[in-house]
């Protein structure tokens, strides 16, 4: 009797700590391309259960998501459904959403800097939902999305315990909504990437989904390519590009140089991947004119001082760039744009204390955001929309410990299972967060046939990491996405 009392008593106790689902269901409109849009948004929660319990499900964590989809569908099943998270880890799904995707989107000047507030929203000209259906997924601690009570939140803060917390949203959303038919896509940006590429995966081998084109925004796969950590070379070369576009954004190169930044990035490039490298990998073993001849040449290339060079040992971190670049001007370059400028309270420093660049846009997406999921999608809750959530600072590797992260692999390994995938990467120039060549090294590093290889394919933009912020960013980023949809799911 006393056994029966206590699993009577401990299933109150999973009762208890199970919250109720919530969801919000508003009609809308938009017109795209002279075309009139209706569509329907559902805000909500959806519970996710633990299914390895013995007796009953155990509620492990509420997920927040933003659903849009189209209205006046013949078969839904029909068409493509999009899933989008943003990165971190630790960011809400916030910026892609109402950033480039979403029917609405944040009014900023054309160039990407804010507004005076207050801020507001407007119809997004260029939003994906003419092409796709879209699911804005928050991770666990980020956007509303929490652990239950009585969970640890950290169990969720790993790598592969995210992509499945992820996987297991988007399993269980397709087999209520009755979308497992439809073309499926995946995008994210920075982490997000990573979280994509990881998902690829997942989805294929766990839940037999398999995805029709992968979008990756400013991405990062392999971690070794980022980290500037001692005896690891790589980030010193794969970084010096972006440099060089922010010295010419910021006219601090020879006039040669500023005639043409594609030209410029050109001659860079051969010259990171070929006589810098060869440089590099001599260690001490340099000899001394050769290397006073490669210093001359990232003065060249970064507008930085010779005798500042030589003293980083050739080796330019890019914290210290953001620094140097503008330090006889009190001004800091933003690092996920870096065509923005800050100051800081020690100029002599050698890290800056913020990101110009985040600054100019945490304001205006979050308060936004904030204003429309409760008075134009009514979703009342009295949580705190977590935009960055610093989970990043304990974030946890798991088996990838001790090692550097690389996804690369988990995405081929979703092309050997799947060979007609498809997966468009998108660069801005100025992203000093997720370097261009950092990923153009990344994808050459992917043991495929050339076949395959041509599935994947790579665009550029003139802006950083939130290409879109920029204008004509956004509408070539709009356009390029729209064709890679086509080409992955035609019909």
């Amino acid at each position: 009797m006393t056994d029966e009392k206590e699993k009577n008593n401990d299933k109150q106790d999973v009762e208890k700590k199970t919250p109720e689902e919530k969801s919000s269901v508003t009609k809308h409109s938009i017109t795209v391309n002279g075309e009139a849009l209706a569509y329907t948004v559902t805000a909500g929660t959806i519970v996710l259960k633990d299914e390895d319990q013995k007796e009953g499900e155990k509620a492990k964590a509420s997920i927040f998501y933003i659903a849009y989809t189209r209205d006046g569908v013949k078969d839904p099943a029909e068409r493509p459904i999009t899933f989008s998270f943003n990165g971190g880890p630790g960011s809400s799904s916030i910026w892609l959403h109402l950033g480039v995707l979403g029917p609405k989107r944040v009014l900023m000047g054309d160039e990407g800097h804010p507004l005076d507030p207050p801020y507001r929203l407007v119809p997004n000209d260029f939003t994906l939902l003419d092409k796709t259906d879209l699911v804005f997924i928050d991770p666990v601690s980020t956007g509303f999305s929490r652990a239950v009570p009585g969970e640890e939140a950290d169990q969720f803060h790993e790598v592969k315990k995210d992509i499945e917390s992820v996987g297991d949203f988007i399993r269980l959303w397709m087999t209520r909504n009755q979308r497992w038919a439809s073309p499926k896509f995946l995008i994210g940006e920075s982490y997000g990437t990573t979280r994509a590429a990881g998902l690829a995966g997942y989805l294929h081998q766990r839940h037999g989904m398999y995805l029709n084109g992968v979008m990756l925004v400013s991405s990062i796969l392999n971690f070794q390519t980022a980290y500037f950590n001692p005896g690891n070379d790589l980030p010193f070369i794969l970084f010096l590009p972006t440099y060089t576009a922010t010295a010419w954004y910021h006219k601090k190169l020879d006039e040669d140089l500023q005639k043409d930044l594609r030209k410029t990035l050109d001659e860079v490039e051969q010259f990171a991947m070929n006589e810098y490298t060869l440089a590099l990998m001599q260690g001490s073993k340099l000899p001394e004119e050769e290397r006073k001849q490669i210093a001359e040449k990232l003065a060249r290339y970064t507008g930085l001082s010779v005798d500042y060079i030589l003293r980083t040992d050739l080796r330019i971190n890019i914290h210290r760039f953001r620094k140097e670049l503008r330090r006889d001007e009190g001004l800091t370059v933003g690092r996920l744009d870096s065509r923005f400028t800050g100051f800081d309270r020690d100029s002599a420093g050698e890290t800056a204390e913020t990101d110009p660049s985040y600054s100019a846009i945490h304001g205006p997406y979050g308060s936004t955001l904030n204003d429309y999921v409760r008075r134009e999608l009514d979703f009342e809750f009295d949580l705190p929309y977590e935009i960055l959530a610093p989970i990043y600072l304990n974030w946890k590797y798991g088996d990838y410990e001790n090692r550097y992260l690389n996804v690369a692999e988990t995405l081929r390994q979703a092309f050997q299972m799947h060979p007609t995938l498809r997966v468009i990467v998108c660069n801005g120039y100025y992203d000093m967060a997720t370097p261009y060549l950092a990923t153009e090294y990344t994808f050459n590093h992917i043991e495929l046939p050339p076949d395959q290889l041509e599935k994947i394919s790579m665009t550029y933009y003139e802006a950083g990491h939130m290409m879109y912020i920029h204008r004509p960013s956004l509408e070539k980023l709009k356009s390029d996405l729209a064709a890679f949809m086509d080409s992955a799911a035609p019909g």
